[in-house]
């Protein structure tokens, strides 16, 4: 079986190493992302693009020790995941609703732009409603590709209950988009 290079693994030690480019490029690769994973926790643009930030202030001023026992990715959602849950203890602030954080309609028409739209919106709504923990682990796995693996270690769970903590947050959200009236199958 082949192996995959883990370029944030890579780029993490040239860092360490005293390489600043290495930092430069797993900003570059992860901020989006991670970004998107913690605005899941705290459902505020702003302050998701902050613990980001903070996220990566930490690594490059502690320089934790990446032991490779998962991927880069997977330990520095970790990371952002404490962070933000950090932060959700310290102070509270006012959360924006999901479908109006994103907005991605296909320009193909203008009925189709719509359509699409007011599905996005359906779905973020839906989204929005459901438990924390289950928003995490839809976008991890959804949105973020996780394996479902990957997915436990970040929110520090057994497989098992990360298995059975997707299946509930599918259940859920399911159960939502219906209650909207929203044709899941179209997804």
């Amino acid at each position: 079986m082949e192996q995959k290079t883990d370029n944030g693994a890579i780029n993490y030690l040239s860092y360490i190493n005293g390489d600043d480019k290495g930092f430069y490029e797993l900003v570059k690769e992860y901020f989006d992302g991670l970004c998107a994973f913690i605005f899941g926790i705290t459902g505020d643009r702003g302050l998701s693009e902050e613990l980001a930030d903070d996220t990566f202030y930490r690594i490059a001023v502690k320089k934790p020790h990446y032991g490779g026992a998962s991927s880069f990715r997977t330990w520095l959602y970790s990371i952002g995941r404490h962070v933000a849950l950090d932060a959700c203890k310290k102070k509270k602030h006012d959360c924006m609703p999901l479908d109006e954080a994103y907005s991605d309609a296909d320009a193909d028409s203008p009925e189709r732009a719509y359509l699409s739209d007011e599905r996005n919106k359906t779905l973020y709504r839906a989204l929005d409603k459901l438990k924390p923990e289950y928003r995490q682990i839809l976008w991890l796995v959804y949105f973020e590709n996780m394996s479902s693996d990957e997915a436990a270690e970040v929110l520090k769970k057994s497989k098992n209950s990360t298995y059975v903590l997707l299946h509930r947050a599918k259940d859920s959200l399911k159960a939502k988009l219906e209650e909207e009236g929203f044709d899941h199958e179209i997804l």
